[in-house]
Parts: C-alpha cells; structure tokens; sequence
C-alpha cells in the first residue's frame, strides 16, 4: 500500500476513551467544523490543536501553519501526552489534533486537504473505538483500521470515511511536521 501504513499495530484505547466518557457534553463544545466544513458535516469533533487565529492575517486558513493547543485541551491530559511523546518519537513538531465521532451510517465525503499547511504535514489517525473496523479510502486504496491501531496516510489524495458499523466511530486524529520540513515554515528557529 502506499497511500496507508500501519504505525503501531496495539495501543490501549481505554485511557482516551476514558477521558472523553468523563466530560459530561464533550462532543458538544466545538460545531466549527460540521457547521463551516461541508465534507465533515456528519463527524463531531474535540479540537485538542487547532491553528493559531493570530497567525491568519491575510492568509487562507489552510494555509496558516502556527498552531496551539484549545483551552479544552487541557481536560484531555492522556491525549495531550500521547501526542507530545509521538511526535518527539517522530522528531516532528506536533500541528493541528482533535479527537473525531463518525456516528453509525455517517460519512466524511471525499476531498483532499489542500495548502501550505498540509504539503509539509503527516497525517495520522489513532482508532479509539470502531467495532467493525474504520473503513477509510484514499486514492484507489481502502483499508479497515482496527481499534488500537495508529496509521499514516497520505491526505494528499482523494479521501473519505464512512461509519459502516452500529456504533460511534471515534478516532483520534493528528498532524506532524517532520523537523527536516520545519525549517522552510519557521526558519532556523524551529
């Protein structure tokens, strides 16, 4: 395959699932992205990372690069861990992140995700919860990712989702910026 590859084939899911299950209303603090984001109109979302609006300027959103962790990030402290180790892991500067629900017969339609912020960026997806495998196509590739899995893939292609299972899919979903990259974002400094 070579638009999927699977990271770590077991991680306990449990811990995340926990802290998302602990926030009374967690899926309903953020609808930006439903509501502004025609293809992710059926997915609920958790923004962990999203980008810095000071940044903008005269720039289009996908392409603002700074990013800083949400004010409701902090209430997921197993999640920011796991991120800020996987990307020291990476040696990657950690982007954008938000934990996504894809709720039973609900899709994310295909797109690509265009711009600067996204040439650079790996694109990663942790499944948390999905009891018929997380059905997800990219290019002329589909694949079913299984709870505990973390995978790459490339978000540069033609890409969808659907939740063909009878529960909520939730998956934990994130952006790195390989350090090799950073410097032609942030300069030397990064």
């Amino acid at each position: 395959m070579k638009y999927f590859r699977c990271i770590k084939p077991a991680i306990d899911p449990t811990p995340f699932l926990n802290e998302i299950a602990a926030i009374e209303g967690a899926w309903d603090g953020s609808t930006g992205r439903q509501e502004k984001i025609k293809v992710q109109r059926e997915a609920l979302s958790i923004p962990l990372r999203g980008l810095r609006k000071s940044a903008i300027g005269e720039r289009k959103r996908r392409d603002v690069h700074e990013s800083r962790w949400t004010t409701m990030s902090k209430l997921y402290p197993v999640a920011r861990s796991f991120l800020r180790d996987f990307a020291k892991d990476q040696d990657s500067l950690l982007s954008r992140a938000k934990i996504v629900c894809l709720p039973a017969g609900r899709r994310v339609y295909p797109h690509i995700d265009r711009g600067d912020y996204y040439k650079l960026r790996n694109r990663f997806h942790l499944v948390l919860r999905s009891t018929a495998g997380s059905w997800l196509k990219a290019g002329e590739e589909e694949i079913r990712m299984q709870e505990g899995e973390l995978w790459w893939f490339d978000n540069k292609q033609v890409h969808e989702a659907f939740n063909d299972g009878d529960q909520d899919r939730i998956h934990m979903i994130f952006d790195l910026l390989p350090r090799t990259e950073a410097a032609k974002v942030f300069g030397e400094a990064a």
